[in-house]
């Protein structure tokens, strides 16, 4: 005979309604079910918002890169061949260094393109109130070629300057900026241009043209060239080690740049911010590491106990930022995963 404190088999007492053990067996916390499911929902809403946003920011790119492509190009395909034609009929092509590049120059340049406009006004045929006046003598055709620069006389009284951009010794795109002026007395202005529009080449001209024209033509150099190199360097890390970031986010002038690299012993993101648009290495630098173990130990504990448990504290990783403010990113990213095994064990010891 069974003990009175035994149960056995035949006379086990069956609980009315749900098995309270089996509810345990399948919901071990319980007592903490309302933290837990708050937990839950909560990373359900952040992947939602993520996955949003994503979705925002491809169709923003796809946007903006069909908007340039049909209104630029028309222009750019216009201006270029008419600096081709510019360039054909030259008579001569001056290459200009240091000093040689100056406001002077700039000045005979302006006073070239209107005394070209006038005298192709005076000899037209239609113009028979000009019979009289004495025919201007020919101007030569000058092209001025100043480091990436080349400037070139338009017809109408314009100023062409065409801008080479070039990333790791290699070309990348051209860009063109025509400047105008009514009168060699007046203030020049930009007519047309082939600028990416996200770079603020009217405030620029505001800024600069009409006090220091040079300045202005080389500012524009300036901003594109950092531009392209911001925007190449991004590219090549995703080139080269696009299966180790796992999210890439960036401004459209590559001035705010932010990453996440995955890996099996830590995830790691990376924000970085340029000074101005005219910088090609980052002022504002943060890396932070949460080792795996750290993710597993919360993951582990909110699992123990249902609370919320302790949250993970991620590591500054100095070295990498070091490296990404004095390396491109493709040579400090390449640096920080061949450190990272080394940093992470001084981080668990």
């Amino acid at each position: 005979m069974d003990s009175p404190g035994h149960l056995s088999p035949t006379n086990r007492i069956v609980p009315q309604g749900p098995n309270k053990f089996d509810q345990i067996k399948v919901r071990p916390f319980a007592p903490k079910m309302g933290e837990v499911n708050f937990m839950q929902e909560d990373d359900v809403r952040l992947e939602t918002t993520r996955a949003r946003f994503s979705n925002v920011l491809k169709r923003h790119g796809e946007l903006t890169e069909r908007l340039s492509r049909d209104s630029d190009k028309m222009i750019f395909e216009r201006l270029q061949k008419e600096f081709e034609a510019a360039r054909a009929s030259q008579t001569q092509e001056i290459c200009l260094d240091g000093e040689q590049w100056n406001d002077g120059l700039l000045a005979t340049i302006r006073e070239r393109v209107h005394m070209e406009a006038e005298r192709k006004l005076m000899q037209s045929p239609n113009e028979t109130s000009n019979n009289n006046l004495p025919i201007l003598p020919f101007q030569e055709k000058i092209t001025y070629k100043v480091g990436t620069k080349v400037i070139c006389c338009l017809d109408g009284a314009r100023i062409g300057i065409q801008y080479e951009t070039s990333f790791a010794g290699e070309p990348c795109e051209l860009y063109h900026c025509v400047l105008e002026s009514k009168s060699f007395l007046e203030k020049m202005i930009v007519l047309e241009h082939t600028v990416p529009f996200f770079l603020p080449i009217r405030e620029a001209e505001n800024d600069l043209l009409s006090s220091n024209a040079m300045k202005f033509i080389d500012h524009i150099g300036d901003l594109l060239q950092a531009y392209v190199d911001r925007r190449e360097q991004v590219r090549l890390i995703k080139e080269l080690y696009g299966n180790q970031i796992g999210e890439l986010y960036h401004s459209l002038p590559y001035h705010m740049i932010e990453f996440v690299l995955d890996d099996s012993d830590c995830k790691v993101t990376v924000s970085l911010r340029y000074a101005d648009l005219l910088s090609i290495l980052p002022t504002r630098v943060s890396v932070l590491a949460w080792p795996a173990h750290q993710l597993k130990k919360s993951l582990t504990g909110r699992k123990g106990n249902g609370a919320l448990g302790s949250r993970p504290i991620p590591a500054r990783l100095s070295y990498a930022e070091d490296a990404l403010r004095s390396m491109s990113l493709p040579e400090a990213y390449a640096e920080i995963v061949l450190n990272l095994p080394h940093a992470l064990e001084n981080i668990e010891s």
